[in-house]
């Protein structure tokens, strides 16, 4: 029979690989060296869910999670020896943040909407980290998030207060807006400045996004799957003609980018009309 793992048994195989006469690698391994492993991991996990999505593919999911426990548990692993914190403690403290942030679960505030359930966590989050403004909310949003999310949840914050546009055209006008004023820096060359005035314009392409209820981050991930794969089109089309991108002229490879583009276009529209 194959061996069932329980918690306390990985936690044991980490604290092994972590001893004196363990592994190498995970022995030097510290709280910022293992940073980068934390980001990475937690991307892999956010695919495999994607993965899962559009195949099912359940082991897949279930090994990228346990990827990121690896993480979770070699950071506690190092604290415990640090004298830091222990699992308990993390256990703990995420434990009671659920109850607290929950009361109309495990208390007598009720709220009957997902709506009212992220309100109330929100409201009682700010109570928690001793927000006095809404600006100090929005410094704790975390900077090593990708820029599109930040964006979002920053926007999101100054929203529920009313500080937003009315709709999705008077947004749209304002990526118009930076969009002009990016030219105009250009046309001045001034490099700062058209870094500053493009910081603006993709800050208010989030802002638009969110009116279409749209996650930035993952449009901009299909986007450049989506140029990928009518680039591959390009290549595959082109090496059947003999011929080759970097010897190609802008106007043959446009040609065959709208030529897949069209063909995507239609087998788009085929879908729909079967579904």
């Amino acid at each position: 029979m194959e061996k069932e793992y329980t918690f306390d048994d990985f936690k044991n195989i980490i604290a092994r690989l972590r001893a004196a006469d363990g592994c190498p690698w995970d022995r030097v391994q510290t709280h910022q060296s293992l940073r980068d492993c934390m980001i990475e991991e937690a991307y892999e996990a956010a695919e495999g869910i994607d993965i899962y999505e559009a195949s099912g593919d359940a082991a897949n999911l279930c090994e990228e999670l346990g990827d990121v426990l690896l993480q979770v548990v070699m950071h506690v692993q190092i604290a415990e020896e640090e004298g830091r914190f222990t699992m308990g403690d993390v256990l703990k403290g995420i434990s009671e943040k659920m109850i607290r942030r929950h009361p109309h679960v495990f208390g007598v505030d009720g709220a009957k909407t997902p709506e009212a359930a992220l309100e109330n966590w929100e409201d009682i989050k700010k109570k928690e980290k001793h927000e006095d403004t809404l600006t100090e909310g929005m410094r704790r949003v975390a900077k090593s998030l990708p820029a599109n999310i930040r964006a979002a949840k920053v926007q999101k914050k100054a929203a529920r207060v009313g500080f937003d546009f009315s709709d999705y055209r008077q947004t749209a006008e304002k990526v118009e807006e930076e969009l002009q004023e990016v030219l105009e820096a250009a046309e001045k060359g001034d490099a700062s400045q058209i870094f500053e005035e493009f910081g603006d314009l993709m800050f208010s392409a989030v802002n638009l996004s969110r009116f279409f209820n749209i996650n930035a981050e993952n449009a901009l991930t299909n986007a450049t799957e989506k140029f990928i794969n009518r680039f591959e089109y390009i290549e595959e089309t082109a090496a059947k003609k003999g011929l080759n991108p970097e010897n190609m002229t802008i106007e043959q490879m446009d040609e065959l980018w709208n030529e897949i583009k069209h063909l995507n276009e239609i087998c788009l529209r085929n879908f729909k009309e079967e579904h």
